[in-house]
């Protein structure tokens, strides 16, 4: 919530600059809730797709702290086999601005990079005075949830003028147990699955509802002439408007009984729930 809040803050001041970088932040600032809601929920995302949400995330960053930060992308994309724990690039990067000072006399240097199988952040180490030996439960989350997944640890490395943390990638499933589920189980796994499906919608919808209303009321107070907040409200509505038809069985070809068929399909071919 700080996040948008900040992006608001920051929004109302570039309409009064500049109202084609106000649309511009504002259209970033959508399809970044919008990844945020489709892939929180996931297990692991390509590197692919969080480095090009990493990007996004990073220009938004930018347009706020303009020439107090400066960042740096690798260059070469892996495979879409390479994977990490979604949203992990998004709460570091978060924490990267949230704990170091980032101001134009101090400017703050964020590195991206991939070695050794690992997806790489770092920065320089300029903690602020009052959070500088906070710890923060984002770190330990990431570390949960990879934990659950591979016997492969998220290195954290702090010297006297650098942080750094390293994301295993993680490429492939190593086959450990057969599925023995019985029917009763599996009837309840569909069920969660479903209940899950729905709360992702509904928590979809509720942000489109509560930052688009937001917006519109900004919009409307600061310059009613130009209403620019139709565009996110036209482009996440759309990615609404098909994450409804998935979760309420709408879609023409993908429909449910695709979905299960694939299920059987995958789970007969490779029976694995550990990755390496």
């Amino acid at each position: 919530p700080h996040f948008l809040f900040n992006s608001l803050n920051v929004l109302s001041s570039l309409i009064e600059e500049n109202q084609e970088n106000a649309q511009r932040f504002t259209t970033s600032l959508s399809k970044i809730y919008r990844y945020v809601l489709e892939q929180k929920d996931k297990e692991l995302v390509p590197v692919s797709e969080e480095l090009a949400f990493a990007k996004t995330y990073m220009n938004l960053l930018k347009m706020r702290f303009e020439n107090s930060l400066f960042y740096e992308m690798p260059e070469e994309i892996p495979s879409p086999e390479a994977k990490v724990v979604p949203l992990s690039l998004q709460l570091l990067l978060e924490n990267t601005v949230k704990h170091n000072v980032v101001s134009e006399q101090k400017p703050l240097y964020i590195r991206i990079k991939i070695e050794n199988n690992c997806l790489i952040i770092e920065n320089d180490l300029q903690k602020k005075e009052v959070l500088g030996d906070r710890k923060g439960v984002g770190l330990q989350n990431i570390m949960n949830r990879y934990a659950i997944l591979t016997h492969r640890k998220m290195v954290i490395e702090e010297t006297k003028n650098q942080f750094s943390v390293s994301l295993p990638i993680l490429t492939k499933q190593i086959s450990i147990m057969e599925n023995t589920n019985t029917p009763n189980e599996e009837r309840y796994l569909k069920a969660q699955k479903r209940v899950e499906d729905l709360k992702g919608f509904y928590g979809n919808l509720t942000s489109y509802i509560i930052v688009n209303f937001c917006l519109m009321i900004l919009n409307l107070v600061t310059s009613s002439s130009h209403l620019w907040f139709f565009y996110p409200l036209l482009g996440w509505g759309i990615g609404v408007a098909f994450h409804a038809m998935s979760v309420f069985n709408y879609m023409p070809f993908l429909n449910r009984e695709w979905e299960e068929k694939k299920i059987k399909e995958l789970m007969n071919k490779e029976k694995t729930n550990q990755w390496k």
